[in-house]
């Protein structure tokens, strides 16, 4: 069945492109490929694209409203950041030069922090996205991930975050580390809490308790699913004793994929802490609709 597309949402990471066809709020197709900005050179982003949605556009040109590292200097435009703080959304997304007729390109700009240096794409799409479905809410967003913010907000603005690359030390040291010979797949919640708690309430511990990993494998031949939960556990852990400042005493909000959010939850009820969960997805998609409405403005 042919999907007739009134406009088109991006999402376009790193690693990543998805793209779905829009009548008005509601998705009527759905594409995906691996071809993430750091697959591209910039005269490649287009022909990505039209990949996966060449069957959705007809001769009448359709509004495409991308947001994530396709605005990147290394991107296919380059969006400016907006400073915080800022509403999450600051202004109109960009709009990209010279595209096929059948397409009116807009890219959404990220968000920057002076001091700390910080900055964030992507994120800033699922938090209006947030805030466009939940009026008047304020407290502190996590967005876990391959680097994970937190982010304060108040008053419909991002007063300020904090990026964590625990992700991607969890990819690193289970595949590239001498923690790979034990890091299996499965998981174990006793061990994960364990490990969470050790890391929150002694963070300076972790580099010695990353190799506890290894050795206790090596003497105990303890099984891959602990290795890899007390791993997920000891990074997550230290990762809340350093955000501490963001989530006591706060409202939270988790915004991601459903299995990551699910973790961090756990991590956060530990300390007495509820959260609430919100699908990445349907956050991303809410934002890209408050982002056009901008561009109707």
């Amino acid at each position: 069945m042919s999907v007739e597309a009134e406009w088109i949402a991006v999402d376009w990471g790193t690693s990543h492109l998805r793209v779905w066809a829009m009548q008005g709020t509601r998705a009527v197709g759905e594409a995906r490929s691996d071809k993430g900005m750091g697959r591209l050179a910039r005269s490649e982003f287009q022909g990505a694209l039209l990949e996966l949605a060449a069957d959705w556009l007809d001769d009448t040109p359709v509004d495409v409203i991308a947001c994530g590292m396709v605005g990147a200097r290394q991107g296919w435009v380059e969006a400016p950041y907006a400073t915080v703080p800022v509403a999450p959304l600051s202004g109109a997304p960009i709009r990209v030069p010279g595209t096929d007729p059948r397409l009116r390109a807009y890219v959404v700009p990220g968000l920057k922090q002076a001091k700390p240096a910080d900055v964030m794409r992507g994120e800033e799409t699922q938090i209006a996205g947030f805030l466009a479905l939940n009026k008047d809410w304020d407290g502190v967003i996590c967005l876990p991930g391959t680097h994970s913010k937190w982010v304060h907000v108040s008053a419909g603005e991002v007063v300020s975050f904090q990026t964590f690359m625990t992700g991607e030390m969890f990819d690193l040291l289970s595949k590239s580390s001498v923690l790979r010979h034990s890091v299996g797949e499965g998981w174990d919640d006793e061990i994960f809490r364990e490990a969470v708690e050790t890391t929150l309430s002694k963070p300076e511990s972790m580099a010695a308790r990353l190799f506890g990993i290894r050795a206790s494998d090596l003497l105990e031949a303890t099984d891959g699913a602990v290795s890899r939960a007390r791993l997920s556990g000891l990074l997550i852990g230290a990762e809340l004793a350093a955000a501490r400042p963001y989530w006591l005493g706060q409202q939270i909000a988790l915004i991601g994929a459903s299995q990551m959010s699910a973790i961090y939850a756990k991590a956060l009820e530990l300390q007495g802490v509820p959260a609430t969960i919100a699908d990445g997805q349907q956050m991303t998609l809410a934002g890209l609709n408050a982002a056009r409405k901008l561009l109707e403005h």
